[in-house]
């Protein structure tokens, strides 16, 4: 089983989890986090730590969030790792609570 970062996360980014990870499983994008799921050990330790509840493991995914399985195992081949925190984007704020982000989502 893996966790999975979901649509939430978009435009926000916001890197709390990144921190607790235990075994560098997160990938880092433009304006997006996705976890590798070959690399996640279901430690459950980054769920709690995000903001913006945009984590979830693959057995509690929301209906509607489903591709982002797929996604986060496509682009955590692409993106390079993510170990450490890191400030969020100026306008995280103004995307918090913004639902269909994933047409903003910068490959």
């Amino acid at each position: 089983m893996t966790f999975v970062v979901t649509e939430a996360c978009i435009k926000c980014k916001l890197t709390d989890c990144v921190e607790v990870c235990p075994v560098d499983c997160f990938h880092e994008g433009p304006n997006f986090l996705v976890i590798d799921p070959d690399e996640c050990i279901d430690c459950t330790l980054c769920e709690p730590e995000c903001p913006v509840e945009a984590i979830y493991s693959e057995d509690e995914l929301p209906a509607d969030q489903e591709q982002f399985l797929a996604l986060n195992a496509e682009l955590s081949r692409e993106w390079p790792v993510i170990t450490e925190m890191k400030d969020p984007p100026e306008d995280a704020d103004e995307w918090r609570d913004v639902k269909d982000k994933l047409k903003y989502l910068e490959r």
